[in-house]
């Protein structure tokens, strides 16, 4: 049987990148409310609740309010990709490798996850799950994104002005997503996080560096790889990177891609370590991490409609 999907927000780049997830499906039928429809309360209400799923492509507060018109009893299942959800409790956090794919599949409610937290967590969280990194240690992030991710705002600025290279920012360190990077790693600490925008749509790079000659309760590198090796051997969307390239790059003329790398870094004596994570801020970080999440609730293949 079909089952019905609706898009509120569905104008932004998120919710258009997951329209075109879909584009083709059988499995699904879109619900779209035109303009005036979308501004209209009543009709945005009947749509969230006479959906089987709803997807919110909002506003922190948007979304809080959009779940609040879905009525108590309703048939919709709902995957929220705003940070309104994330660290609540009653809601499952949409990353499958670290939750479980049944956890998922069975969930009424799913929290998206952010996309530096994708990077942070796919790195961090296996580790000191098998006790090869410590929870207690004062951890540090240091990513850069494709401009796409901070909505019209940003990409009507980086587009506007073409002589922005490089865009530090965040920096009172008050950043939304470090409850959730603590919370779901377990860390005793919140990590230093540093973000930074630069002149690409889309592509994400995080890091966490690691003195390891200091950090008395780390494994070697060559243990740490061979651990994210072994715990997403099964994924079909992470991966671990065999070999250390000698540069990674992020190019302006990169393709929408739903996959995330995982690199372990190290110099020849296992004093100093980086973790780093490659994927698509509006893949892995955002509309494929969705659709990754609705297939799985909807009981389709996992990786249908992603871009691998």
């Amino acid at each position: 049987m079909t089952q019905t999907i609706f898009i509120d927000g569905g104008a932004g780049t998120t919710g258009l990148e997951i329209a075109d997830r879909l584009a083709g499906r059988s499995e699904f039928t879109l619900v779209v409310l035109d303009d005036q429809q979308r501004k209209d309360p009543d009709a945005r209400r009947e749509a969230l609740n006479d959906s089987d799923f709803a997807i919110l492509c909002l506003p922190d507060d948007a979304a809080r309010d959009a779940v609040a018109m879905i009525d108590e009893g309703s048939r919709t299942r709902v995957i929220d990709a705003s940070t309104a959800h994330r660290t609540a409790s009653g809601w499952i956090y949409g990353f499958p490798e670290l939750v479980g794919k049944q956890v998922v599949a069975g969930a009424e409610r799913v929290s998206n996850p952010g996309c530096y937290p994708t990077g942070f967590l796919a790195l961090i969280a296996p580790l000191i799950r098998n006790k090869l990194l410590s929870r207690d240690w004062a951890y540090s992030v240091n990513a850069v994104s494709g401009y796409s991710g901070g909505g019209k705002a940003l990409i009507g600025r980086m587009e506007e002005d073409p002589d922005i290279a490089y865009m530090a920012y965040a920096l009172k360190l008050g950043h939304k997503h470090i409850p959730e990077m603590q919370q779901k790693s377990g860390l005793t600490h919140p990590p230093v996080f540093c973000p930074a925008v630069i002149p690409a749509f889309r592509g994400m790079v995080v890091e966490v560096p690691l003195p390891l000659e200091a950090m008395r309760a780390a494994a070697r590198p060559d243990e740490m790889r061979d651990a994210l090796r072994e715990y997403y051997a099964d994924s079909p969307v992470v991966h671990v990177a065999e070999e250390a390239p000698a540069e990674l790059l992020i190019r302006k003329s990169d393709k929408p891609s739903d996959r995330l790398t995982v690199h372990v870094f190290s110099d020849e004596a296992g004093q100093q370590a980086r973790l780093v994570a490659v994927l698509d801020n509006l893949g892995k970080g955002a509309s494929g991490a969705a659709v990754q999440s609705l297939n799985l609730m909807a009981g389709c293949e996992e990786t249908a409609g992603l871009q691998l």
